[in-house]
């Protein structure tokens, strides 16, 4: 009896040890010969390789010894993945040793530069994950949904880093539309994955589950559990019930996290950062383009595109409501500051209409060359008057006016008439008998009223001509060359030599007010302006100021506030004393006698800070204003040292050494990459070894 007895618990023991060994060896030993790739592993790297971010800020390190050509061995890989510092299992077996070699043999170069991207993306990925309390080992999904491109679009539709389908993303609250698509911003779409996993998670308390229904959905999911048998089972044991393209998901994060972490014992460069990006988000409530905000910010549009992919058309709705921008930490002050400046910027011309009847049937043409056309806007909730007002560039006073309004209250469903002024050229008669005339309309800002009313910005718009023979060219009478100094302006240097700005962009074919340290200027020099002699100010550092903005106040370089207060690094204390030189003009008419402005019928404050190149909270300083308000007719003071802020010296030159790129040269000297390409006529961010640069 006893020997029975021992025969069976003899024979249970090994019953269990051969079920227990079966278990064990499903996930070491599965095997697939018909393994399909995520669509990342697809990815243009050569478009990868254009991304802006990868080119100013990163670069890959090469000058490390390379590794001896030892293969790696199953034990290798295994005993790795048993380091890794995670709460989810990570089995090896003959499939993900397959992913593991495609991302370490086959698409090596693919690896390297989502090294690269992972030094961005990584942190907002790890910041949304822990958030939600879940495993950091999830910021490689990523990886394998979208090879870290926020603009990727799989061939079934799915969008961005997380690969939201547009069902799927908008069920989860993610905004998509025609102008805004947050599937591709990196920080709202991985605040909506972590919580979309934390629920998968929640459904199967399993990570190789949620990860795999994360893929194909949980309906998927829980159909290949039915079919594998019932509940209490992981991905490997319904592997073969799961659709193909699923099988290989999980053991591709597997790989994903293999490689990630291990990539220099395959001799793959580790990525180093340039410089460092740190960023910071603002609200914007108003419409407002990426060229606008370039253009007074003076940063380069690429780098306001690369961290705000969400928006598909390079616009902002903030009419709609507040939508958040993303921009380098030092550049947030100075948009809060310019804001009404980076509004009125070209606000003709990026003014949005869609819900506004063009015309009401009133259009009359004024002195022959101005016509006036009257609109209707209907108030949308949220709107205000100054609102508006900002989104034509006109005035609350003008717009109260145009609708016997007595004060700012309006309604919404409202119609609120508008008016906006047209330049209107006509050619004159050819004298080609066969020729006919015609007339070519270019559109100006909105205005008050009267002709006198178009700001400088529509007066002068050249118009469009097509005549049969072309005008004899604007020349200058006394013409000479003036070589623009750090922080002069158009303004600046038109009333220097008492011309107009028209005249100064038609002689140079400026089409807007942008110019650079070093550039020759055609100029009348009938009255050119005494020799200028260089002055020293002083100024007092106030809380939230640092380096950058001070910089960019005086339209000048960290590296000049460096030298001249020999400064050994860039920490500042309120109340800091800073020596600023600049140079300024040594005839009576010195920098200390303030520029003069009437306010004329329909400008802003924002028009007139973008004329002179200074900042809405420049004006308001020194003309004593607490608000915006401006009257037509008033005078307001603009100080002369936005102008003549700025060291009058040569530039600097720059011979391009190996592994140099316009980003670390520029923060070398303390400088933008823009301005360098725009000092020495470069187009894209190549640079070849041995060349000279002009450093602004």
């Amino acid at each position: 009896m006893k020997r029975a007895i021992l025969t069976c618990s003899l024979f249970a023991a090994i019953l269990a040890a051969t079920a227990g060994s079966s278990v064990l060896s499903l996930k070491e030993s599965i095997k697939d010969s018909a393994i399909i790739y995520p669509e990342s592993f697809e990815t243009d790297t050569q478009e990868l390789l254009d991304n802006w971010y990868l080119q100013n800020y990163t670069v890959i390190d090469q000058s490390g010894a390379e590794l001896p050509d030892v293969p790696t061995t199953d034990a290798d890989y295994i005993e790795r993945l048993k380091k890794l510092p995670t709460v989810i299992e990570m089995p090896y077996n003959s499939v993900v040793r397959n992913y593991i070699d495609m991302y370490t043999q086959r698409r090596r170069q693919l690896v390297e530069e989502m090294l690269r991207l992972s030094l961005y993306y990584t942190p907002i990925f790890e910041q949304a994950l822990e958030k939600e309390g879940l495993p950091l080992e999830l910021k490689y999904l990523p990886v394998i949904e979208s090879a870290l491109d926020p603009n990727a679009v799989s061939r079934a539709g799915a969008t961005g880093l997380w690969q939201f389908m547009l069902r799927t993303a908008k069920s989860l609250g993610l905004e998509v539309n025609s102008l805004v698509d947050e599937r591709r911003d990196p920080i709202r779409s991985s605040e909506i994955a972590a919580k979309y996993l934390k629920q998968l998670y929640e459904i199967y308390g399993n990570w190789s589950l949620a990860i795999a229904s994360y893929n194909c959905g949980p309906g998927n999911v829980n159909k290949a559990l039915r079919r594998a048998g019932g509940e209490n089972k992981d991905f490997w044991d319904i592997y073969f019930y799961l659709p193909a393209e699923t099988r290989g998901y999980v053991p591709a994060f597997i790989a994903a996290n293999y490689v990630m972490t291990y990539y220099a014992d395959h001799d793959l460069g580790r990525s180093l950062a340039i410089r460092p990006i740190t960023t910071d988000t603002v609200h914007v409530n108003h419409r407002v383009h990426f060229n606008q905000i370039a253009s007074v910010l003076d940063i380069p549009i690429e780098e306001i595109r690369v961290l705000n992919p969400q928006y598909r058309k390079d616009e902002i709705p903030g009419d709609i409501h507040p939508y958040a921008l993303t921009l380098p930490s030092q550049q947030i002050y100075s948009y809060i500051v310019s804001e009404d400046s980076i509004i009125a910027r070209d606000a003709a011309l990026y003014a949005h209409r869609t819900v506004v009847e063009p015309n009401d049937g009133t259009t009359t043409t004024i002195d022959g060359d101005t016509q006036l056309t009257v609109i209707r806007h209907k108030v949308k909730s949220g709107e205000t008057l100054s609102k508006i007002a900002r989104h034509y560039g006109v005035s609350t006073a003008s717009i109260k006016k145009w609708n016997n309004l007595r004060s700012n209250r309006i309604l919404r469903g409202q119609q609120l008439k508008i008016h906006v002024y047209e330049k209107v050229s006509r050619k004159e008669e050819p004298e080609v008998e066969t020729a006919t005339t015609e007339t070519t309309t270019t559109p100006a800002v909105a205005q008050a009223e009267t002709p006198e009313a178009a700001s400088v910005e529509t007066q002068e718009t050249a118009s469009v001509e097509t005549p049969a023979e072309a005008p004899e060219k604007n020349q200058p009478e006394n013409p000479t060359y003036h070589t623009v100094s750090r922080g002069e302006t158009l303004g600046s240097i038109a009333d220097d030599y008492r011309v107009s700005l028209s005249d100064l962009r038609e002689w140079n074919n400026i089409s807007g007010n942008t110019i650079y340290a070093g550039q020759r200027l055609l100029i009348d020099g009938t009255h050119a302006p005494k020799t200028r002699r260089t002055t020293t100010s002083v100024h007092t550092v106030r809380s939230g100021e640092n380096l950058s903005i001070i910089a960019e106040r005086y339209g000048v370089t960290v590296a000049n506030l460096r030298e001249w207060n020999n400064l050994t690094s860039d920490r500042l204390n309120v109340g800091d004393k800073l020596s600023i030189n600049g140079a300024a003009s040594s005839s009576p008419a010195s920098s200390e006698k303030a520029t003069t402005h009437k306010v004329r019928r329909g400008e802003t404050l924002g028009s007139i800070a973008g004329r002179y190149g200074v900042t809405v909270a420049d004006l308001q300083r020194w003309n004593n204003l607490s608000g915006t308000a401006i009257d037509a007719g008033q005078t307001l003071t603009v100080s002369g040292d936005k102008k003549t802020s700025g060291k009058q010296s040569g530039n600097k030159t720059y011979k391009v050494k190996s592994g140099d790129t316009l980003g670390g040269i520029a923060e070398k000297y303390g400088t933008t990459a823009a301005a360098i390409r725009r000092a020495n006529g470069i187009k894209g961010s190549t640079i070849r070894v041995g060349q000279t640069l002009i450093i602004p």
